[in-house]
């Protein structure tokens, strides 16, 4: 096996190397972080941003979001290999091997975390490594335990805004609790559908990531529902407490209302296409209300 991994492995071109690499940053999870970082960032500065520190803190939120990436397909190889949705990763096909992989995220980690020292402040700079040790490290193994990794894996995914906010003010203040508590709660409907529906090639590989007994019926389909309705009042309170204007909410209610008829749906039928309705939804649901926040902050 390790001979032929490595047969494989320089057999590859430079561009498909390079392919490879590129896969282990997951590139549009490591993209919707950076925006999030970006948006908490402008949120705060009013629309009145340093562009070189938005640059800064753009790539190295990325290049943060990549190197957790990488660690977590290092440590999750194995049960990679076992899934459908993950058995053409760039290690499960030995593509990269994990020496050049931890060199990788090494690599990744140190430039972003620096780029992010010499263009923020050392409270966006902990946050962010904390935010690496959690994913890699604690919510990465937790995930074959239950569904407290959900839970736990909810801090580093809504970490990204909170950075944003502190890298442009250095404190933690109310307004950015506020954005952070939106993308905690927004992770669990995100994540519960992903795990309905990727349910079968969880469970091969041992994952337990939905909530309750772990089962795809009326009580998990609920609590998705209930965890979707909480972002309704959420998404009013930058409005409320005067970061946004009435436009804003508007529109984070016309959206908290749309997803929550999707979840509806899902306890009517608790069926795999209202989940993939809600996954979807969850997508667009985000960046949609986080560019309409920033349309819409009050300068």
């Amino acid at each position: 096996m390790v001979e032929n991994s490595v047969n494989i492995n320089v057999g590859l071109t430079i561009s498909q190397k390079v392919k490879a690499f590129v896969e282990l940053v997951k590139m549009r999870l490591s993209l919707l972080v950076a925006f999030s970082s970006a948006f908490g960032y402008a949120l705060a500065m009013g629309g009145r941003v340093d562009w070189m520190q938005l640059g800064a803190l753009f790539v190295g939120g990325w290049l943060v979001s990549g190197a957790s990436c990488t660690v977590n397909q290092v440590l999750e190889q194995d049960y990679d290999k076992l899934m459908k949705r993950t058995q053409n990763r760039p290690l499960p096909t030995n593509r990269l091997n994990n020496s050049e992989s931890l060199w990788f995220a090494l690599v990744l980690a140190i430039v972003g975390v620096g780029l992010l020292w010499i263009s923020t402040n050392m409270l966006t700079v902990g946050l962010s490594v904390l935010s690496m040790i959690l994913y890699s490290f604690v919510y990465t193994p937790l995930k074959r335990v239950g569904p407290i990794a959900v839970f736990v894996g909810a801090f580093p995914g809504a970490l990204p805004p909170l950075l944003g906010w502190t890298a442009a003010t250095g404190t933690i203040s109310h307004e950015a609790l506020i954005i952070f508590g939106i993308q905690f709660i927004w992770q669990f409907p995100h994540f519960w559908a992903i795990a309905w529906v990727a349910d079968e090639d969880y469970k091969k590989a041992g994952f337990k990531l939905l909530p309750v007994k772990g089962e795809k019926d009326m009580k998990t389909a609920f609590q998705i529902m209930t965890y979707t309705l909480f972002l309704i009042p959420l998404g009013l309170l930058p409005t409320y407490f005067g970061i946004t204007g009435i436009n804003s909410a508007v529109i984070a209610t016309v959206c908290g209302v749309l997803f929550l008829a999707s979840t509806i749906k899902l306890m009517k039928d608790q069926s795999r296409k209202s989940a993939l309705r809600i996954m979807f939804g969850s997508f667009l649901y985000l960046p949609i209300v986080q560019i309409a926040y920033l349309l819409d902050m009050v300068k």
